[in-house]
């Protein structure tokens, strides 16, 4: 490794530190950082699982970030809780989430780690799904496996051209290093953007698509 790209770690580290300590969510003195060639690997203990979550976007919002490594501990303050009391405080949570259907997500919880399971028309259920969850008390990990089964047909003839437009309108991104590809009822995306940031952009364009299942978002960042 070159004395260059050393500094450029050095101070690509500096950076996350500093993005760490400016997020009023995230107590930084108990998370480590370590850089190598652009990846940035996150450890430590933090209190809850939002920090945690908050301490990964943090990461991936500094520029040069190619990937994160998390080794991050969830250590809840409060002590231990219980599977059944997390699930039935997640149970809860789903419930008075108003976007999601009575019924349709299905929680398991072992040792703090929560599993999302059942099926919604949209991404952006299953987003609000994982939100409405990750804050119960005693919850360490949440996996979504949710699954999207769209009630309205997938238009793929227009799924390029309305995605184009979007990104289009979109200032942060710039459309014409993004191509679309429709393999069945997904979207498959390439070629490269900037900042995580216009990754996720570009990947919710994506998932606005109606009938659309999946997104493939293969883009680069930073190249």
């Amino acid at each position: 490794m070159t004395s260059t790209l050393h500094q450029t770690d050095h101070q690509l580290k500096t950076h996350v530190t500093d993005e760490l300590r400016w997020w009023p969510d995230v107590d930084a003195d108990h998370i480590g950082v370590a850089v190598t060639d652009g990846a940035v690997t996150l450890s430590g203990e933090v209190d809850s699982y939002p920090e945690k979550e908050a301490a990964l976007a943090a990461t991936f919002h500094v520029r040069g970030v190619t990937g994160v490594a998390d080794q991050i501990i969830v250590k809840h303050r409060l002590g231990w809780h219980e599977d059944v009391d997390i699930a039935r405080a997640a149970a809860e949570a789903l419930k008075n989430t108003v976007v999601i259907p009575r019924g349709a997500v299905k929680v398991a919880v072992h040792l703090g780690r929560v599993t999302l399971s059942g099926s919604l028309a949209w991404n952006y259920q299953r987003e609000a799904a994982l939100r409405a969850v990750r804050h119960a008390p005693g919850v360490s990990f949440v996996q979504n496996d949710i699954e999207i089964k769209p009630k309205l047909p997938f238009a793929a003839d227009q799924a390029k051209a309305k995605i184009r437009q979007a990104l289009v309108r979109n200032a942060q991104v710039e459309a014409d290093r993004v191509q679309v590809a429709v393999r069945g009822t997904a979207i498959e995306l390439t070629g490269s953007v900037d900042t995580w940031h216009e990754f996720h952009e570009v990947g919710h364009a994506a998932w606005a698509t109606p009938g659309v299942t999946s997104v493939i978002n293969r883009l680069t960042v930073g190249s």
